[in-house]
């Protein structure tokens, strides 16, 4: 399956190079400068034409921005008048850098839900006809009208994304909130009238990695550093978004694994493999970062030689460079391994095999199973990815629910009744109480 030699990535990978280059956010020395040191990345992205359903009436208090933009781009009246005020006192440097403080305490993601809230309540009011000065500081019962109007369509924790959007957005303009009983009793009916979830996916199996591995080409730059991407995302139970880059030029040395990072084979005296690098950032620990743990296996799906085979093979990408970025093309050309990307790359070879196609959090979670099947305590599991313990045991209920996807009738019916005794012992020494 390892081939000798070098080969250069095809150009399906569909990446360009990838670009430096960070946004500063403005700092108050001493001496009372503002200074640009934060580690935030330039906003090089172009907002996309808005999708069906993501129209509003054009306003230039809402220019057309990428929804992460939208807490601090988008204005109101009431917000225009306060953020003048503060100006005025504190400089419209200091006022932008009280703003960008915000938005840093933010998640991308969670910036851009919280966008998306922005859109819908808009939305809102356009079809209602509110006016601007309505709008902000909202009343009470337009915000629960605005729950009311998405009760049993869209899932509750989708609105209370949107709500807590709509309370930063406030925040951010100095307008009060007023989002108290009415809403707080219009969420609880709102929790009521939940639409049913969308159905499951399977995790990746064993089966689908088997069918990557032999689907791919480990010659190719390109498919080894798939390969090696996809094995410590499953054996280390980790998320796509620890290791790699959301787009090409999205790159953060505090948020994402690089090149240059240490990797580590290392034994114990049983003779037992393994691999350990440090990854800068994760979900639960932040800037702590965590450290990815690979335990060799026997067979062809071994994480250890394919994370070695890759980091040879791609052995002139930059220390610079992302951990999993790939050689192409010209001599010392590279490209990023981007989500997208990957996903597309390994669902093309599922789809030819006629296996579904999956999202990325279907690594960990397969992965997850996968080792509690294996007899691997769920102390080990749950360390493995980071997970706190009740944390763990909530992430195995959904676990539960799709153990009937992840087990062929062939498997060994004691496999599953020892992970099920496993996990009964793990929530009573933890003192956990099953919901």
């Amino acid at each position: 399956m390892y081939r000798e030699g070098r080969t250069l990535a095809p150009t399906r990978a569909g990446a360009s190079e990838l670009a430096g280059g960070s946004q500063g956010l403005h700092t108050l020395k001493r001496g009372g400068r503002w200074l640009s040191d934060s580690p935030r990345p330039s906003r090089q992205r172009k907002p996309r034409r808005p999708k069906a359903g993501n129209e509003i009436r054009p306003s230039p208090l809402r220019p057309h921005v990428l929804a992460e933009d939208r807490i601090l781009k988008w204005q109101t009246p009431a917000g225009w008048q306060y953020r003048t005020k503060i100006a005025s006192v504190i400089t419209q440097e200091g006022a932008d850098a009280v703003f960008e403080l915000v938005l840093a305490g933010l998640e991308p993601d969670t910036a851009k839900n919280y966008g998306a809230g922005l859109l819908r309540f808009t939305q809102f009011c356009d079809e209602l006809g509110i006016r601007e000065e309505g709008r902000m500081p909202a009343p009470e019962y337009l915000l629960a009208a605005f729950l009311a109007r998405h009760a049993g369509t869209v899932q509750h924790k989708t609105m209370g994304n949107w709500l807590s959007g709509l309370r930063v957005h406030h925040a951010v303009n100095g307008a009060s909130w007023s989002g108290d009983m009415l809403v707080k009793y219009a969420k609880k009916g709102a929790k009521k009238l939940n639409p049913p979830s969308l159905p499951k996916r399977p995790p990746v199996t064993l089966e689908h990695m088997e069918a990557l591995l032999n689907g791919l080409d480990l010659a190719y730059t390109f498919d080894a550093a798939v390969f090696a991407l996809a094995s410590t995302a499953f054996w280390g139970c980790r998320r796509l978004g620890e290791l790699l880059i959301p787009s090409r030029k999205a790159f953060r040395p505090d948020r994402h694994v690089a090149r240059s990072a240490k990797v580590g084979y290392r034994s114990i005296p049983n003779g037992t493999r393994y691999a350990i690098f440090h990854i800068p950032w994760t979900k639960t620990t932040a800037s702590e970062g965590a450290d990815i743990i690979l335990t060799g296996i026997s067979g062809f799906l071994d994480p250890v030689t394919a994370l070695r085979h890759h980091l040879n093979i791609n052995s002139t990408v930059p220390g610079v460079a992302p951990l999993f970025a790939f050689e192409d093309g010209e001599e010392g050309a590279w490209r990023p391994m981007t989500r997208d990307v990957f996903l597309r790359r390994c669902n093309t070879i599922w789809s030819g095999t006629g296996m579904e196609n999956l999202s990325g959090h279907c690594f960990r979670i397969g992965g997850a199973t996968e080792l509690l099947l294996r007899g691997i305590h769920p102390d080990v599991v749950s360390a493995l990815g980071s997970w706190k313990s009740w944390a763990f045991l909530d992430y195995w209920r959904k676990i539960e629910s799709i153990i009937p996807l992840f087990i062929s009738q062939a498997s060994d019916p004691s496999r599953l009744q020892l992970m099920k005794t496993s996990m009964d012992n793990f929530r009573c020494r933890h003192s956990l109480r099953d919901q």
